[in-house]
């Protein structure tokens, strides 16, 4: 098929074809980043949480004295303990996925808190029972000791705990260390608040991003406490069998203990559907929008190949009349919206790149992997040529003489 005579077609019909191209190059730009979008949400819904998800209930206790609290907790974890199904409880200040967090920037020396690149990260301080209440994984090192519970006392600010032990997960650790052993070495909050790492824990998530990229998710610290006003939260662990009649027996268990409290029981597999439940819905409206541009997209070129058709007429009954066949005319009008695809796409994948570039530096968004462009070019191509399928067909089965009559 020679390209000249299309090419002089097409620049008799200039708007239409500008048209095709804009809506095909705006198609590319937005199908690039969206599926982009969509992907890494769908990763961010499937996470790993290396803490036993789908046997830990949360009860959060609203309404207590905190000048009782020093009694109070230890008599509710016992209770909590002896709930028949209940493998281990603790008293905790978040929980990962729970919004409500507290953090700080750590360092590897005194004053490298002040530092512009100085992580921030997650603080979990969890009583006695605490790895094996949110089922941690240890990887290397090992948890805290007895000892190291009750030396670890609230300092003047409550979110700071006053002992010298910490376990890391893994990615801090490698962020902290990232050539060396993270074992023994120290760790500082503030110019005075030092601690020594005896453990690392495979990656559990933080109660939320913090303003931080994904990366940043696994950003997690866990110290000890003995004194008890800083909890806030049971976790109660149990299997998943029992995780509904374990989260009703606590509750009442609880609300019998204190009756002044409000005790509010939620299965950890439901706070991390809650979590998600916007980034859900962002994926379903991303799916939505790339379904509404490429159908926009097939219809506006169903349409302007449907309206080239009519317009050329005796053009098409010119050409079968001196012997052109129907695959000849099929093959004219797909090579003319490959052409105008090639120059969409060409515009789309330029546009694609600097709204990615402009989603890096304002929202956080992570490079556009390369391969997004060809694939995104490939589906239009595609698309392009199942659109003036339909339109190409009726091209081709007009008989010649209806088509130099019509005119």
């Amino acid at each position: 098929m020679e390209i000249q005579p299309i090419l002089a077609a097409l620049k008799k019909h200039k708007i239409p074809a500008t048209l095709i191209v804009l809506e095909i190059a705006l198609a590319c730009a937005v199908l690039c980043n969206a599926v982009f979008m969509i992907g890494q949400r769908i990763s961010e819904l499937h996470l790993p949480n290396a803490i036993d998800q789908a046997g830990i209930v949360d009860m959060n206790v609203q309404g207590g004295d905190p000048k009782l609290a020093n009694a109070d907790i230890p008599r509710d974890l016992a209770a909590l303990r002896e709930i028949p199904g209940v493998t281990a409880a603790t008293g905790i200040d978040m929980i990962p996925l729970g919004h409500s967090s507290s953090n700080s920037n750590i360092a590897t020396s005194p004053g490298g808190v002040f530092q512009k690149d100085s992580p921030n990260v997650a603080i979990y301080m969890f009583t006695k029972g605490g790895p094996e209440a949110l089922g941690l994984r240890l990887l290397k090192g090992r948890f805290f000791n007895d000892d190291e519970y009750v030396d670890s006392k609230p300092g003047n600010n409550s979110y700071v705990p006053g002992g010298h032990a910490v376990i890391l997960t893994q990615a801090l650790a490698k962020r902290m260390w990232p050539n060396g052993e993270a074992l023994g070495k120290q760790l500082w909050i503030g110019p005075q608040n030092n601690y020594t790492v005896i453990g690392v824990v495979a990656n559990v998530l933080r109660p939320n991003q913090n303003g931080g990229g994904l990366s940043q998710f696994y950003w997690s610290a866990f110290f000890p406490i003995g004194p008890y006003p800083v909890v806030s939260d049971y976790i109660v662990r149990t299997t998943p069998q029992d995780r509904q009649r374990v989260l009703q027996a606590a509750t009442a268990k609880l609300e019998a203990l204190s009756p002044g409290v409000v005790v509010k029981g939620k299965a950890f597999a439901d706070i991390r559907d809650e979590y998600f439940a916007t980034t859900r819905s962002m994926v379903w409206m991303l799916v939505l929008v790339c379904v509404v541009m490429l159908a926009v997209t097939a219809f506006g070129i169903v349409g302007l190949t449907s309206f080239w058709v009519s317009q050329r007429r005796r053009q098409i009954g010119i050409r079968r009349a001196v012997g052109a066949t129907r695959a000849h005319i099929m093959q004219y009008f797909q090579t003319e919206n490959f052409l105008l695809s090639t120059a969409g796409v060409v515009i789309g994948m330029i546009v694609a790149y600097g709204i990615n570039l402009y989603l890096m530096q304002h929202y956080q968004l992570t490079r556009l992997p390369w391969y997004y462009l060809p694939a995104s070019a490939i589906a239009l191509w595609v698309l392009g040529q199942l659109a003036v399928l339909g339109p190409a067909l009726r091209a081709a089965n007009v008989p010649p003489v209806v088509a130099t009559r019509g005119v």
